[in-house]
């Protein structure tokens, strides 16, 4: 049995129905975001990593979170 077209419309029309239009991009950007970082972590062996790196990536995802916010209270009004 495999899946074919109306299968898939169906799916997506689910996923539209219970996200809504305006948080899918940024679902799928998520989504995005933990494929590459799955694939990063495969093809990395157990190398240290420095501080630096940590602390900037944290101050990274942090800075993005609070616009994620600001957005998401400014769409509620």
């Amino acid at each position: 049995m495999s899946i074919g077209p109306w299968q898939i419309i169906l799916i997506l029309v689910i996923v539209l129905i219970i996200f809504g239009a305006g948080k899918l991009p940024r679902v799928a950007g998520d989504l995005a975001k933990g494929i590459k970082n799955f694939k990063k972590g495969m093809t990395e062996e157990d190398k240290p990593e420095s501080a630096e790196g940590e602390k900037t990536e944290v101050l990274e995802s942090t800075s993005n979170d609070d616009r994620v916010e600001k957005k998401d209270k400014a769409a509620q009004g």
